[in-house]
């Protein structure tokens, strides 16, 4: 086994995943993950703390990005257009890896409680981080927390239709998935009334 090849935290993720998938999260261990990486356990220890870890690898860099986009918009938008400009923002980040992550995902959460949970708190820190950003411009709590949480749909409703196995030719850009979910969930709030 080769003692250093590049994008070995991404191919931990990967690994891991078809292994979630294949076999189920309980049964999978650290050991069969790094196998499958051909890395090594220590390899695999550097970069995450336990296999739950590789579920929310990313969660603090998307909030991340989401809270700097809507801290980036215009002095004057609205709440709405702040978190639209950190979905742009958060979109604009998001590669083909990302991408290749999502069918793999799904189907590991899918067969697992512990990872509905764990991606139900990831939804709720993605929310929490915008909302927060949302309060340094001053806006009210209660919008702050709508606006996020808009935006937490928005973001994973573009994510699903971008990642799905049936764009494989052209999908586009996230963004434009991100977008336009949004302007659905806008609409929809809209029709509320």
């Amino acid at each position: 086994m080769p003692r250093w090849k590049p994008d070995a935290r991404e191919r931990l993720v990967v690994a891991a995943l078809a292994l979630f998938a294949e076999q189920g999260y309980d049964e999978t261990t650290v050991a069969q993950i790094a196998e499958r990486a051909e890395l090594t356990r220590s390899t695999f220890f550097r970069h995450f703390a336990d296999k739950r870890e590789i579920l929310t690898a990313g969660q603090t860099a998307l909030s991340r990005l989401l809270a700097e986009g809507i801290d980036e918009a215009p002095a004057g938008a609205s709440p709405l257009d702040a978190v639209a400009a950190g979905l742009e923002r958060a979109s604009g980040e998001m590669t083909s890896f990302n991408r290749s992550l999502g069918p793999l995902l799904r189907a590991a959460i899918e067969a697992n409680d512990e990872l509905r949970s764990r991606e139900a708190m990831k939804s709720v820190g993605m929310a929490a981080a915008m909302a927060e950003a949302l309060g340094r411009r001053e806006v009210a709590a209660p919008t702050a927390q709508v606006a996020a949480e808009l935006g937490v749909l928005a973001f994973k409703l573009g994510y699903t239709r971008w990642a799905d196995p049936a764009h494989d030719e052209d999908p586009g850009e996230l963004a434009t998935h991100t977008r336009a979910a949004f302007d659905e969930l806008r609409a929809a709030v809209a029709s509320l009334r």
